[in-house]
């Protein structure tokens, strides 16, 4: 599968829709986001049933400021529609193919359930 582009109107569509998300925070005058890039879309044929994102930040700066990308490019992984990375900078093929794996590991009962505690306890 192909990267797709994300913007205000696709967005959560693309997230609730998805059992796993990766979006890769970009802009075109980024060298680090274009050398990232072919990586990006090696990795995502590689995983067909992960969606992977890409949100040109000079386009979507409403979702850039929501999300408070500061630094780009800036990878964030949303999983049953939690955010579960969010860390700038490009990563190496391996580096992503580990994030991946961490990701596909995850106990997704024992995160809601860790979330429901944390908002049950703000009140």
């Amino acid at each position: 599968m192909a990267t797709v582009d994300l913007n205000q109107g696709n967005f959560e569509g693309a997230v609730i829709g998805n059992d796993i998300v990766i979006v890769d925070f970009w802009a075109p005058w980024c060298g680090p986001c274009r050398s990232f890039a072919p990586t990006y879309e090696q990795i995502s044929e590689k995983h067909p049933d992960i969606t992977f994102a890409k949100i040109n930040t000079e386009e979507e700066t409403g979702l850039a400021g929501h999300f408070q990308i500061r630094s780009i490019p800036t990878l964030m992984v949303f999983r049953e529609k939690v955010v579960i990375y969010a860390e700038p900078g490009a990563l190496p093929a391996s580096g992503l193919e580990q994030l991946i794996e961490q990701v596909r590991g995850l106990d997704m009962v024992a995160v809601h359930k860790q979330i429901e505690a944390e908002e049950a306890q703000r009140g």
